[in-house]
């Protein structure tokens, strides 16, 4: 149940807004007033609030005031034009949409209907019914990683300096690396490490995970490739193009082409790329050229990690969780098979890294994207201590791992 109140004193527009077809407009130009109207004595009575623009401190106060005083309104302001602050300060205090000062009676009528239409949707009461599902840490978890951080970064400040000290000897660039990382509920942050590589390695990552990417499929080098070029009339391809991959055209009785903007190619291709990059999203490098001396002692010793004790500390991520993942990894594990590793705590160790451990480093990306899942539907105090047993007793890592 939507009611409509104007709060405002401009004579021409209560004109306008008396003749809207089959709605009552209640009207006020106290803004004390228009809260007291839009008290709700129904369950699922909303309103929507057409604010006549006035001095812009006397706005803010009403509408501050409307917001805090009623969480069931839809509040449009009614402006002629607007510098890019004066938005900014409108929004900021609580303003949904705008309409012109002279709309017209069709104008108003077809917002209102608009609003009307999306009441379910629009209004705070609603929300859990449409709301996105978050995971939120739970309170035994957050305290543990307070407490545990804290400790480590005291008793490790030694190892820290030392590490500091023989990256700077070795190689130029900043002693710690941050990349943005994908945690819990898809969150980017920035994933504090210590350098182990030299400074253009993001620049060398494509070339080398062609080859040496140890989640690649080993068949990916003998299949065909998916994409098939094939000559079009100007006239079929600019209809072809229009349509985009959506498109699609039969070879003989059975197989569906779909054309791109610059290439044709086999649905079964297209589908079967698409599924080997979800399966391969997840990259590492078999002795990888781009890690340093030092780089490469300090990841054998897993030391190049301990600057995300900082990140727990900040709260980014937990000593167990699933590991934050690049963007480019991150992209390409949003099917619904794949987000349930992200319903859960980003971690510094997880189920999958002590898992791997015991298998001397040999693990598919499906595989490790199930124990993630798996971690997420069965994480506890108990297996969080496993897991880190299990991680302080095989720190020592092997080349591949």
């Amino acid at each position: 149940m939507l009611g409509v109140v104007y709060l405002g004193s401009n004579a021409r527009t209560q004109e306008r807004l008396k003749y809207i077809p089959g709605q009552l407009v209640r009207m006020t130009n106290a803004y004390k007033e228009a809260a007291q109207i839009c008290t709700p004595h129904v369950a699922n009575e909303h309103f929507l609030v057409f604010f006549e623009r006035n001095v812009r401190s006397e706005d803010i106060t009403a509408i501050t005031y409307l917001r805090k005083k009623c969480r069931n309104v839809y509040i449009i302001l009614m402006t002629d034009t607007m510098n890019q602050e004066d938005r900014d300060v409108y929004m900021k205090c609580g303003i949904n949409d705008t309409i012109h000062q002279e709309a017209s009676v069709t104008e108003l009528n077809k917002k209102i209907q608009f609003i009307s239409e999306r009441e379910n949707i629009l209004f705070d009461d609603e929300a859990p019914k449409y709301g996105i599902l978050k995971f939120k840490i739970p309170i035994w978890k957050r305290i543990f990683d307070i407490i545990f951080s804290s400790i480590a970064i005291i008793i490790l400040s030694p190892v820290f300096i030392l590490t500091a000290i023989a990256i700077k000897l070795e190689s130029k660039g900043p002693i710690l690396f941050k990349s943005k990382r994908v945690g819990t509920n898809y969150t980017i942050f920035d994933f504090l490490k210590f350098r182990s590589m030299y400074t253009d390695a993001e620049q060398r990552l494509s070339e080398l995970s062609k080859d040496r990417n140890q989640y690649a499929e080993a068949n990916d080098k003998e299949e065909p490739k998916a994409t098939i070029t094939a000559p079009l009339g100007d006239q079929a391809e600019m209809s072809m193009m229009d349509m985009g991959l959506e498109s699609g055209m039969m070879i003989g009785d059975e197989e569906i082409m779909l054309v791109g903007d610059d290439f044709v190619v086999a649905e079964s291709d297209f589908a079967k790329k698409k599924e080997d990059e979800i399966n391969n999203a997840f990259v590492k490098i078999e002795n990888d050229p781009r890690v340093t001396k030092v780089g490469r002692f300090i990841r054998k010793y897993s030391i190049d990690e301990l600057p995300q004790l900082f990140n727990i500390l900040k709260g980014d991520m937990s000593i167990v969780g699933n590991r934050p993942l690049p963007l480019y990894e991150a992209e390409k594990l949003t099917a619904d098979s794949s987000i349930d590793r992200f319903m859960a705590p980003a971690g510094l160790t997880g189920l999958w890294q002590v898992e791997e451990r015991g298998k001397g480093g040999n693990m598919s990306a499906e595989e490790r994207k199930q124990l993630d899942i798996t971690y997420g539907q069965t994480y506890s105090f108990i297996l969080d201590m496993k897991i880190i047993f299990r991680t302080l007793t095989a720190f020592v890592q092997k080349e591949n791992v």
